[in-house]
């Protein structure tokens, strides 16, 4: 099995100039992308009007992404953190603005001057702490927080991710959450190996505004390249709901520290305290962290 890039090197240093042109040519890859950007375009649910929109392609790469969204008559600006790829998007002359970002920086732009973002593959990069100065928490909620607030209300952005573990899931999926996303999973070709694709569906705004995530894909629409050597039965996808921004109230979190300061939590901090130089601290005794009665 073939070491996942992501754990190879960061983003801007795997994918050099001879890697991006080999991802880049590669009939296989440009297959692929076309199909899984076709679908993100088709989760993000953009109104049949007619009316061209600006989208954000989100670790756009060499632009094979974004061909489909100029191909669909929309606008387009492109991120991507590797050098390599945006300049092989140049020589493409791809119809989108090229930005040289790392995501994991936020998103620089005003607020709500975009009507949707779709990213493909790129999103769990963020996971990896390939550098000592990079938290993966820290990263994720500056992506979602700006990319929140860079998107139109009621507007769309749909992450296809390819997680490493369900814990790499459930943080990506909790960050979004927390940024005051609403939405969920939609998991096409659940029941294959290698077809398996991951769709993070996020509405930007409250849950009351937001519209019915779609079906996942059933296990027969697959292609023959995308089910070979996989186990599939004849079961529709899946779709997660994920509940909406669900942040406790000061009150709440308030309470939930003081529940927590028991008596080992008192004893470290008078040890602190003494190691300090502090001379009023209580002597430690039986009584320390019990808790006294209500005196009514």
């Amino acid at each position: 099995m073939s070491i996942r890039p992501e754990r190879q090197a960061p983003p801007e240093i795997f994918y050099n100039d001879t890697e991006a042109r080999k991802y880049t040519t590669s009939s296989r890859i440009v297959n692929i992308q076309a199909k899984l950007s076709e679908r993100a375009l088709e989760l993000l649910a953009l109104p049949d009007d007619g009316v061209s929109r600006l989208l954000l392609d989100i670790g756009c790469g060499s632009g094979l992404s974004g061909e489909t969204l100029s191909e669909n008559g929309h606008h387009w600006i492109g991120m991507d953190i590797s050098e390599a790829m945006l300049d092989v998007a140049l020589e493409r002359e791809t119809e989108g603005d090229l930005l040289l970002s790392d995501i994991g920086q936020g998103m620089p732009f005003r607020p709500g001057t975009l009507d949707g973002a779709i990213s493909i593959s790129a999103v769990q990069w963020l996971c990896n702490a390939d550098k000592s100065c990079n938290n993966p928490r820290l990263r994720l909620k500056a992506f979602f927080g700006t990319l929140y607030k860079c998107l139109a209300r009621g507007a769309r952005a749909v992450l296809q991710i390819y997680p490493e573990s369900p814990q790499q899931l459930e943080m990506i999926s909790s960050a979004a959450m927390k940024s005051g996303f609403s939405g969920g999973l939609v998991v096409d070709y659940p029941h294959s190996t290698r077809a398996k694709k991951y769709f993070l569906v996020l509405s930007c705004g409250p849950p009351s505004t937001a519209t019915a995530l779609p079906r996942a894909k059933e296990g027969n629409e697959m292609s023959e390249d995308e089910e070979s050597g996989s186990e599939c039965d004849e079961d529709g996808g899946t779709t997660v709901n994920v509940s909406e921004r669900q942040r406790p109230s000061k009150k709440q979190r308030k309470d939930s520290k003081k529940s927590g300061k028991g008596r080992s939590w008192i004893l470290k901090k008078k040890e602190q305290r003494r190691h300090r130089g502090y001379t009023n601290v209580p002597d430690d005794s039986k009584y320390t962290g019990r808790k006294r009665k209500a005196h009514f």
